[in-house]
């Protein structure tokens, strides 16, 4: 007996999915679910987020999102970490943070979970700019380095200690070194 094609699943369909936990995502046509977090990467996303904010939040500069959906260019991704600038944040009627943001983040931070291979969210990083983000991070606690990218630019490699990282242009005021950032894992 013949089997009918299924149709793909529209990003729209998608969309109308009820959320799971961890998130799943939508990239090209497909539909994948997000590792669970560890204990490394939980506190890596937090306390990153918290130093960002601290730098560019009371300025109203950017904000940093964790697990913040962003849905453009026909994919629908959870970053780790979304840095979106002051004016792209959307906002309700209230003028309170919105639910949906229908953009890419300025900034994009993936970090490595156990068992996570590179090229999932490397190809994340890489779609997010091109559709316009400026700069992506990522992380890899395993080995302790950060990997860069910019647009149309040669990507970075930093496991130096005191390497300094390279922010996106809004949060230059910022600066965190290799060794900063990973002594974050410190109790």
């Amino acid at each position: 007996m013949a089997q009918t094609p299924t149709k793909p699943l529209t990003l729209e369909t998608f969309l109308q999915l009820p959320e799971t936990k961890p998130a799943s995502e939508y990239l090209d046509g497909r539909i994948s679910q997000k590792p669970m977090p560890k204990g490394r990467h939980s506190a890596l996303q937090t306390e990153l987020a918290a130093l960002i904010n601290a730098a560019v939040k009371p300025a109203k500069v950017a904000r940093a999102l964790t697990e913040l959906r962003c849905t453009f260019g026909g994919s629908s991704m959870v970053p780790d970490i979304a840095v979106v600038t002051w004016q792209r944040i959307h906002r309700n009627e209230q003028g309170e943070i919105a639910d949906t943001f229908s953009i890419t983040p300025d900034w994009t931070i993936e970090i490595l979970s156990p068992r996570q291979g590179t090229t999932k969210v490397t190809k994340k990083i890489l779609r997010c700019l091109k559709h316009g983000t400026e700069m992506g991070w990522l992380i890899d606690a395993r080995d302790r380095s950060v990997f860069v990218y910019h647009d149309r630019q040669e990507i970075e490699v930093l496991d130096e200690p005191d390497a300094v990282l390279p922010m996106p242009s809004f949060a230059s005021e910022l600066s965190i070194t290799v060794e900063s950032l990973f002594s974050i894992l410190l109790m």
